[in-house]
């Protein structure tokens, strides 16, 4: 079986993200094992000169290691995802390079009608940099809109549609995982890259 995790991308109490995490969680708990964690405990980012990871973040970060695949779950607030995402995403790359040809499906619940599918685009951008360089799932957008009124009061998904949706998304994550890590093991090109890369001098 799968182990996963996934990565709520806001630091609000509550948060449909959550929800959304929390129904992927149980939905699939025959697929695989998926582990929530929570970012609203990181401290926001300051470059650290010896580029060490606080406790919290290194934590995060043998997480991700751990892990077969992540699953990343963002609101979309002003167009984008929320700063406490942005600042966790900053901690890896300048600390460890955790998320380096990790296999990343990338999830999303907002209030609006377009869910967060700006908030997504600008995460792909993210994760594609130097330090980043995750294996996105390509074409593979899932977005509730009017995320209020998209869950019942046990937390479960009312469109049968959505549901139907997810279920596709997710076994097509299963299989990109197998193939992603195939192709990490015998490709440690990005590793080498990540290694000598400097923010001070790229």
């Amino acid at each position: 079986m799968k182990k996963f995790l996934s990565i709520l991308g806001t630091n609000s109490d509550y948060s449909t993200n959550r929800i959304l995490l929390q129904f992927i969680q149980k939905h699939f708990a025959d697929q695989a094992e998926i582990e929530i964690f929570e970012i609203k405990h990181l401290p926001a980012f300051n470059k650290p000169e010896d580029k060490t990871a606080p406790e919290e973040v290194q934590k995060l970060a043998d997480k991700i290691r751990e892990a077969d695949g992540v699953i990343i779950s963002s609101p979309e607030y002003n167009h984008s995802v929320p700063a406490i995402l942005k600042s966790a995403l900053e901690w890896l790359s300048y600390t460890n390079q955790a998320l380096i040809d990790k296999p990343v499906m990338l999830t999303g619940a907002s209030y609006g009608r377009l869910g967060s599918s700006r908030a997504q685009s600008h995460l792909r951008q993210m994760l594609d940099a130097p330090e980043l360089k995750a294996r996105i799932m390509p074409s593979s957008e899932f977005l509730i809109g009017y995320s209020l009124q998209a869950f019942d009061d046990n937390g479960t998904l009312k469109d049968p549609q959505k549901i139907e949706e997810l279920e596709q998304i997710f076994n097509d994550f299963i299989h990109f995982v197998d193939i992603t890590n195939q192709l990490v093991n015998a490709n440690e090109t990005h590793q080498k890259q990540a290694a000598n890369f400097s923010w001070e001098t790229n």
